[in-house]
């Protein structure tokens, strides 16, 4: 099992007021799974995301990470498992808008201190695996968003991390583009990675082969899904 999660909480304290966010979740993950996390705003789905990308820390239960116990971990752990663990897709892309697709790539390995030979090398692979093999020297202005999209898809992969963690990933994109870039989450998911998605929207979300979704920051659902998004 590559996620386990036991009893987690997280517990938010303003004022005098106590905010549930998340209230005793249990979930698990196999390794090369493809899951999609749903729920209505306030519902939790923000907040397991961030616990799940070691962003944050419960305020009680376990989380296990391919083996590890990350629910202990202090912050410097918690930055190492991030850069090694977890490859992360923002709604925004988070890219450096004065670097090329090429350095934006190689960003992680710069902090995991990897030579520059073997991190151009790694950079320019992840920018092949996604498509773009071609356009390394670009700057994100001189990209399309489906091709900035597919940018931060690439430096989320340098690492081969256990987990590719994806928040909205085509909330910024048109619709055609949005398909482009779920059929490269496809792509990736049959050559073995593990994606999990968190996302409003349903056709989205009917890509994955599991459906969790929050409310009130418990599990309400968990369904697997068939090609057709419907129950299976």
């Amino acid at each position: 099992m590559l996620i386990t999660i036991s009893a987690l909480r997280k517990i938010y304290h303003m004022g005098e007021v106590e905010v549930r966010a998340l209230d005793g979740v249990d979930l698990e993950v196999d390794a090369g799974e493809y899951l999609a996390i749903m729920g209505p705003s306030g519902s939790g789905k923000s907040t397991l995301m961030n616990l799940i990308g070691c962003l944050d820390t419960p305020t009680s239960g376990d989380y296990i990470l391919n083996r590890q116990r990350v629910s202990d971990l202090d912050d410097a752990e918690l930055a190492e498992i991030r850069n090694h663990e977890i490859g992360f897709v923002f709604q925004t892309f988070n890219l450096l808008s004065r670097a090329t697709a090429l350095a934006n790539v190689e960003l992680p390995l710069i902090y995991a201190r990897t030579s520059v030979k073997e991190r151009r090398q790694r950079a320019q692979e992840a920018l092949e695996k996604v498509g773009l093999g071609d356009r390394g020297k670009h700057q994100p202005n001189e990209l399309s968003g489906g091709q900035r999209q597919r940018v931060a898809v690439a430096r989320a992969l340098v690492n081969n991390p256990s987990i590719l963690l994806a928040d909205d990933p085509t909330g910024n994109l048109d619709s055609r583009t949005s398909a482009e870039i779920m059929d490269l989450f496809d792509e990736l998911n049959k050559g073995g990675n593990t994606l999990v998605v968190v996302t409003h929207e349903e056709d989205i979300a009917a890509r994955a082969q599991r459906i969790v979704r929050l409310l009130d920051g418990k599990i309400v659902v968990d369904e697997k899904v068939g090609n057709s998004g419907e129950p299976s």
